[in-house]
């Protein structure tokens, strides 16, 4: 028996596509984005009515509370996965680096622990 596809692996079955344009499921954010701003469209809209009871003005108030909630949520979401990308890379480089230099008269650790051996054996 087949196992289930992970939700981040592209394409076996037909990608969910909102609006036919964008793809939830292999979008890193879009899905929290869009699940948040629904909830916050909902909270925003239901809140306004029950203060207000203006039906039309609630949906307005709706409709603009999804569009700020899932840009903002979008916008600190790519954010941090931009941050740890950045990370990655660093560290990816340093590991290469490491694995390149190791042993040899560039390697950095080489050079602190010859230096401090001549420092101890000075004084």
């Amino acid at each position: 028996m087949a196992a289930a596809p992970e939700p981040g692996e592209p394409g076996k079955g037909k990608p969910f596509k909102l609006l036919g344009i964008l793809d939830v499921e292999n979008i890193p954010c879009a899905r929290d984005s869009v699940l948040y701003g629904s909830l916050g469209s909902v909270v925003a809209g239901l809140g306004h009515f029950l203060l207000t009871s203006r039906i039309r003005r609630s949906c307005d108030v709706g409709v603009g509370g999804f569009i700020v909630v899932t840009l903002g949520c979008w916008f600190h979401c790519r954010y941090n996965y931009a941050k740890l990308r950045i990370q990655e890379r660093i560290a990816r480089e340093g590991i290469k680096n490491k694995i390149l230099y190791e042993s040899t008269h560039l390697d950095p650790e080489r050079k602190l622990t010859a230096t401090a051996a001549t420092e101890q054996s000075k004084t």
